[in-house]
């Protein structure tokens, strides 16, 4: 039987640097990407997917991907559907913090507690997506990869 790689999941984040929004979902996807899920997921790189990075593209037609979007308009998602196809699952970060209601978050260059814990629920909303499309038991869920419960 031929070696076929394993299966990942794409995360392609919001590139809005003007908003603290945007600061949350580049956290987010980087605390999933080392931290919670590293030999599950792949980042897609959003500018170069929109300058026609076919790598990033081809990835996004052939791998379920995940768009986390800062705010409604949902840069992320859209391009993934334009140039690849429609993303497996979608997070909004505007969303998300209004049913939380967690306040004022912070700026583009620093978010406050707030913001951080967002970026934190964020992360935990990318896990359990990730999860659920990679098939994984839900007890897996919010662990880093390779670590046990004692």
């Amino acid at each position: 039987m031929p070696d076929l790689p394993r299966k990942k999941i794409g995360l392609i984040a919001c590139s809005g640097e003007e908003l603290a929004e945007g600061t949350v979902t580049r956290r987010a996807v980087r605390k999933v990407l080392e931290t919670l899920r590293p030999d599950d997921t792949v980042t897609l790189c959003l500018p170069l997917f929109l300058a026609g990075g076919e790598g990033e593209r081809a990835f996004a037609r052939h791998y379920p991907t995940i768009a986390v979007d800062g705010c409604d308009k949902r840069c992320a998602a859209q391009a993934t559907e334009k140039y690849s196809a429609k993303p497996a699952a979608s997070i909004v970060v505007t969303e998300i913090a209004k049913e939380s209601g967690c306040g004022a978050i912070g700026t583009a260059r620093r978010l406050n507690e707030n913001g951080q814990r967002l970026a934190e629920t964020i992360a935990e909303k990318i896990v359990e997506e990730t999860d659920r499309l990679l098939k994984k038991k839900p007890r897996d869920a919010g662990r880093a990869a390779g670590r046990e419960k004692r």
